[in-house]
């Protein structure tokens, strides 16, 4: 289970990611509301925690936004903002739960599993798309019986792509949520990927492909054009 979180002092960040993930999860950090937003909207992950003082976009706008594109991701805001209106207006603007800093891991741990539990119905165990289906914990695609384990940058474009196949996802999109917004990857590594995936796609038999739409990005087809 991968959770998402948000918060620009980066030494909270980094003592978060790791009480998540010495808890079992799989954590990633980002540091202003722009890349977070960006980040949930991907739909890779079950969780979000969310400050509210960020740069670019605070917190309680990039809940707002989230749940104006009815995303569903549920959102734990944590601040030092203790008083009553501030709490209000983050369950106002989407908030799921809220925490005031300094808070108590056990506590943090807490909350999450009950968010992630409510949301047990709609987080699923695979994705499928035409005739093949992405599984989530294994990382395999698969077509009919044969199968094969992507990597991890290969499994996150595809679970993008599959998320919303019709959607054309761009280039820079995926540098951000596959490799992060403050990677040196380029164009290159992301043409290199999606090489990576048609190869893997033919070998499990499948006719989905992965489209390519000049200047704009990426798409699946399940018995569309052959990819550029």
């Amino acid at each position: 289970m991968q959770i998402l979180v948000v918060e620009d002092d980066k030494r909270l960040a980094d003592a978060l990611v790791a009480i998540l993930e010495n808890a079992g999860y799989q954590a990633e950090a980002v540091y202003d509301g722009q890349s977070g937003l960006a980040y949930a909207q991907s739909g890779l992950y079950a969780c979000m925690v969310l400050d509210v003082m960020l740069p670019k976009m605070n917190g309680f706008d990039v809940a707002t936004q989230l749940r104006r594109e009815n995303n569903s991701i549920p959102i734990l805001m944590l601040t030092a903002r203790s008083a009553l209106s501030d709490t209000v207006g983050g369950l106002d603007a989407g908030a799921d739960d809220y925490m005031t800093k300094p808070f108590a891991p056990v506590e943090l741990l807490a909350r999450i599993r009950s968010l992630t539990r409510r949301q047990g119905e709609v987080v699923f165990e695979s994705l499928s798309f035409g005739d093949v289906k992405l599984d989530l914990d294994s990382y395999e695609l698969s077509c009919a019986a044969k199968s094969i384990r992507l990597s991890k940058k290969e499994f996150g474009i595809m679970k993008i792509l599959m998320s919303n196949p019709t959607r054309v996802t761009s280039k820079d999109a995926l540098i951000t949520e596959v490799w992060g917004y403050d990677s040196n990857a380029d164009d290159n590594n992301v043409e290199a990927y999606i090489s990576f995936l048609r190869k893997k796609l033919r070998f499990v038999g499948s006719s989905v492909r992965i489209v390519s739409l000049r200047k704009l990005g990426y798409r699946l087809e399940a018995d569309g054009e052959e990819e550029a």
